[in-house]
């Protein structure tokens, strides 16, 4: 599957882009840098009715902009002001990283202050799942 990159890792910096068109629109900071490149799943809709979104689970550096093929391995529960908005986890071919009690405390910790900077926003991390799991909602949200 291919996932377009909004967000590089380590970036204060969140990119906003027409996630239909790919056009960047603009960018505003968060509270917490990204902790994986970040983006979402070309010819998806999630329930939020955007794109599904991805994390890279790589220490590869990859820019903004940039399209790649990647793998689904896992995928955890979120919910962002009473929507669901579930995050896939990828890997890039050859490399194959585990989504142990660490990164599942990683994603927590992330997801909890990321958006520390916006009073009254609520979000919150669910269950994490394994790759049948994530290759079956990718599946799901499909664009027809």
């Amino acid at each position: 599957m291919e996932v377009f990159i909004e967000n590089e890792r380590g970036s204060l910096i969140k990119n906003l882009y027409n996630e239909k068109s790919l056009e960047f629109q603009k960018n505003v900071g968060v509270s917490r840098p990204y902790p994986y490149p970040y983006g979402f799943i070309i010819g998806t809709t999630s329930g939020d009715g955007d794109n599904l979104d991805c994390f890279i689970l790589t220490d590869k550096p990859i820019a903004p902009g940039t399209t790649v093929e990647v793998e689904p391995i896992g995928m955890y529960e979120q919910v962002e002001d009473n929507e669901q908005d579930p995050k896939i986890l990828a890997a890039l071919p050859g490399e194959l990283p585990v989504i142990d009690e660490r990164l599942q405390s990683e994603f927590r910790e992330f997801t909890a202050h990321v958006f520390d900077h916006i009073p009254d926003k609520k979000i919150s991390v669910g269950r994490f799942f394994g790759k049948s799991e994530a290759l079956e909602l990718v599946r799901r949200s499909a664009d027809v």
